[in-house]
């Protein structure tokens, strides 16, 4: 019990699959959509931006993927150093502060400052420790920025599709939230096929510290299984 609930934040994107799979019968499998995860960060983009501000947008995303790929993707990298260069992409261009808040929800009010700096420095370390191994699985041809629309509360989502050479099905949907502007654009959600993982993690995360009685086990767990996976 113990043991299931500290993954579950960071194997979050499984329960995407689940939800995808039991609502919108994509045929999306595990495996073939934690690599459209990974795929949005190995980027080969091609561009169809209609307006200025769309084009700047896709410029962010163009970046971000092509240091991804210079980053990420050569499988010699040792898996050490690969950790180190996936930590810096996130800290550079995602908001992780705010991801982090996001996750832990209404727990964040009743954290202080001391358990909500340790909840960031751990959620990263999840998801590193999650996905950069994933990065050299990825050989389809990149993803299409396709456009963008402004929300309420100052992001804006770009939408793009992604390529999955594995299966001869439909390309993944695939949304960037981004939030600032010029040279402080960072991702706050990434959206597959319309499900948040920023929504299902916040999720999981909730369960996790029911699980363990509250915030201070939640986090305490997530400690230990971080040391564990060191």
């Amino acid at each position: 019990m113990t043991q299931t609930s500290v993954r579950c934040l960071h194997v979050g994107p499984v329960a995407v699959l689940a939800e995808l799979r039991d609502k919108r019968a994509a045929g999306l499998g595990v495996a073939r959509a934690l690599r459209a995860f990974c795929a949005v960060l190995l980027l080969t983009t091609t561009v169809a931006a209609a307006t200025t501000g769309d084009a700047d947008l896709a410029t962010f995303v163009q970046r971000l993927g092509n240091d991804a790929i210079k980053e990420l993707a050569d499988p010699a990298i040792a898996p050490s150093e690969r950790e180190v260069r996936f930590r810096r992409l996130l800290r550079d261009r995602f908001d992780m502060a705010a991801i982090s808040k996001f996750v832990l929800g209404r727990y964040w009010r009743a954290a202080d400052e001391r358990q909500r700096a340790e909840f960031q420095q751990l959620f990263v370390e999840f998801v590193v420790r999650s996905y950069s191994t994933r990065f050299g699985e990825y050989l389809g041809k990149g993803i299409k920025v396709t456009g963008a629309s402004a929300e309420d509360g100052g992001t804006v989502l770009v939408h793009s599709s992604i390529d999955m050479p594995s299966s001869s099905s439909r390309d993944v949907r695939v949304d960037w939230r981004l939030r600032g502007a010029d040279d402080n654009l960072a991702v706050v959600d990434i959206v597959a096929e319309g499900v948040s993982m920023s929504v299902t993690q916040r999720s999981q995360f909730a369960s996790m510290v029911q699980d363990h009685g509250g915030l201070i086990g939640a986090i305490d767990a997530l400690r230990t299984e971080t040391a564990v996976r060191q």
